[in-house]
C-alpha cells in the first residue's frame, strides 16, 4: 500500500483487505494474537484520507523545479554505510540504501545534481544489534563510551555497542559514497581517556 493508493478509495479499500487477511493469518495462527479489525482501520484511514492526499506530490518534480531555481537542497542520511542493503555487512543490514547513492534513488534527483557529499562519522564506533564489529570493547573502556556518548538508540533506547574508531571501514564508506568532506562529531567523549586507539589494517 502508498498513500497514493488513497486517491482511487475502491481500489484502496481492496488492497488494504488483502494486506490485513495476509497478515491476520499470521497474527492470528503464528502468534496467537487478535486480529486487526479490517473495517476500523479502514474507517481510520479514510477519515485523514483527504488530509494525506492534499499533501502527495511528485517529489522528482519538485526538486528539480527547485535546482532550476538555484535553490540549495540538503538531504540526510539516517543510518551507517555499512547497513546499507547492497553494500553493507549482510544480513546485518536494513532494508534500504543508506549510501550517498540512496540520495538519487530515493528522491528522483538525478545523481549528477548531488554536489557535496558530507561524511558524518564519531570519533569511536558503534553499532546496534547483530554483526560484525572487529573494533568492539568488551571492558571498562566499552562501557565507558557508551556512558559518555550516552549510546542508547533513540527509539528503543537499546544499549549500542562500542568500539575504536575503525578506519578500515572509514575508508569503505569514503569509497561507496564519494565523500567530499568530514564532520567528525563526539571527539569529546574521548576526554578522560589515558589512551585512545584506532584500528588501521
Amino acid at each position: 500500500l502508498r498513500v497514493g493508493d488513497l486517491f482511487d478509495k475502491e481500489t484502496f479499500a481492496e488492497k488494504l483487505k488483502e494486506v490485513m487477511e495476509y497478515h491476520n493469518f499470521q497474527l492470528v495462527n503464528y502468534y496467537k494474537a487478535e486480529a486487526v479489525d479490517y473495517q476500523k482501520v479502514l474507517d481510520d484511514t479514510m477519515a485523514v484520507a483527504d488530509i494525506l492526499t492534499s499533501m502527495v506530490v511528485d517529489v522528482s518534480d519538485l526538486l528539480d523545479q527547485a535546482r532550476q531555481r538555484g535553490d540549495f537542497v540538503m538531504f540526510e542520511g539516517a543510518q551507517g554505510t555499512l547497513l546499507d542493503i547492497d553494500h553493507g555487512t549482510y544480513p546485518y543490514v536494513t532494508s534500504s540504501n543508506t549510501t550517498a547513492g540512496g540520495v538519487a534513488t530515493g528522491s528522483g534527483l538525478g545523481p549528477r545534481y548531488v554536489d557535496y557529499v558530507l561524511g558524518i562519522l564519531k570519533a569511536y564506533s558503534t553499532r546496534v544489534g547483530a554483526g560484525p564489529f572487529p573494533t568492539e570493547l568488551f571492558d571498562e573502556t566499552g562501557e565507558f563510551l557508551c556512558k559518555q556518548g550516552n549510546e542508547f538508540g533513540a527509539t528503543t533506547g537499546r544499549r549500542r555497542r562500542t568500539g575504536w574508531l575503525d578506519t578500515v571501514a572509514v575508508r569503505r564508506a569514503v569509497q561507496l559514497n564519494s565523500l567530499s568532506g568530514f564532520c567528525l562529531t563526539k571527539l569529546d567523549v574521548l576526554d578522560g581517556l589515558k589512551e585512545v586507539k584506532l584500528c588501521v589494517a
